[in-house]
């Protein structure tokens, strides 16, 4: 069964599933539900990178994603610009403002550079609650058109919204997993480890750093451009500090630092989130404590804590190996062998 998880095979299977999803369900409700998880599984595998693969706490990734949402909203609604011109243009302005907070927040470090990124989003949100000849202010903007057709591909219904955003998805955990797994990956995952030790090696730190928190933001302004396409509202809301936390517990909970763990979080949390709604004003004094439990007792996340088990049973099972290997070699009296076994 581990090994059926494991690598091409699981991806498939988890793909197989997400594909099966709705012919089971068929309850639009639901179907929503999981596309907006989709979309914050999106944002999430942007904070990931930034906070789990580099080692940079940004506390203002969801305004980042607020950005991404207006800029879609503000060209569509106002300027009757095109969905999916309006899409690229979310990622190019989320790109722009990314690099030149990213050059200003990431010569701080550790907790400085986190407390810098929080005031950046209670900055940007209350340019948004307050600009609003520009973003409509506590109003919000209404009307946001969804996303138009390709060819014969429409988006006019749940379903297919659902299918659109989740080829979305597919395609940014392909072009997450290049960049991990890539010398880029490795520079970052250097960066997280070590300042001095990265720079010893020539990774150059303020480069890498404002690399990765560019690319984590695209990630963040393409989801929330998605989700204005969704939602078809938004309001000042998206881009208040609750809505980085949220995406701070989707990455804890399935575990910082791994491919797979910002999806499991996302949706294990929605789904227990529409579990409780039945507790209504309560569903958070249950809610919270099963997330302190989760944190308390897996601090590697769901996905980390797995991927470490995995790893020390591995360890174990080599061990074992070698030391019947060495066993036998002495029963033997194989000297050449034994002599081997003294180095190893």
């Amino acid at each position: 069964m581990t090994r059926l998880l494991q690598g091409k095979t699981g991806w498939a299977l988890l793909a197989v599933l997400a594909l099966a999803f709705p012919l089971f369900v068929q309850n639009n409700y639901l179907i929503s539900v999981a596309t907006q998880a989709f979309i914050m599984a999106i944002a999430a595998l942007g904070l990931n990178l930034i906070t789990g693969y580099t080692g940079q706490f940004n506390l203002a990734h969801g305004a980042f994603m607020a950005v991404g949402a207006y800029t879609v909203g503000i060209l569509t609604v106002d300027h009757h610009v095109p969905f999916w011109i309006a899409f690229l243009a979310a990622g190019v302005v989320t790109a722009v403002l990314g690099y030149f907070i990213g050059l200003l927040s990431l010569r701080l470090r550790g907790h400085y550079f986190s407390i810098f990124t929080l005031c950046v989003s209670y900055i940007m949100f209350l340019l948004i609650e307050k600009w609003e000849s520009l973003t409509h202010g506590p109003v919000g903007i209404m009307g946001i058109p969804s996303p138009t057709g390709i060819g014969p591909l429409q988006f006019g219904t749940p379903l297919s919204q659902y299918y659109l955003v989740l080829a979305f998805l597919a395609l940014g955990l392909w072009i997450m997993s290049r960049i991990v797994h890539s010398l880029l990956g490795r520079s970052f995952m250097a960066v997280r480890n070590s300042d001095d030790l990265a720079e010893a090696l020539g990774v150059d730190l303020m480069r890498t750093k404002t690399l990765s928190f560019v690319l984590s933001v695209i990630y963040a302004g393409f989801a929330g451009a998605l989700y204005a396409g969704q939602v078809r509202f938004l309001g000042p809301d998206l881009a208040s500090e609750a809505v980085t936390f949220d995406l701070v517990m989707f990455v804890l909970v399935g575990g910082i630092g791994t491919l797979l763990g910002p999806l499991v979080g996302t949706f294990l949390v929605t789904w227990l989130t529409q579990s409780l709604q039945f507790l209504q004003d309560y569903r958070m004094v249950v809610f919270g404590p099963v997330l302190i439990a989760l944190i308390i007792f897996l601090p590697d996340g769901i996905v980390g804590t797995w991927l470490k088990r995995r790893a020390q049973r591995a360890d174990a099972a080599r061990a074992q190996q070698q030391q019947r290997a060495q066993t036998h070699d002495e029963a033997t009296g194989d000297p050449v062998a034994q002599e081997g076994g003294r180095h190893a």
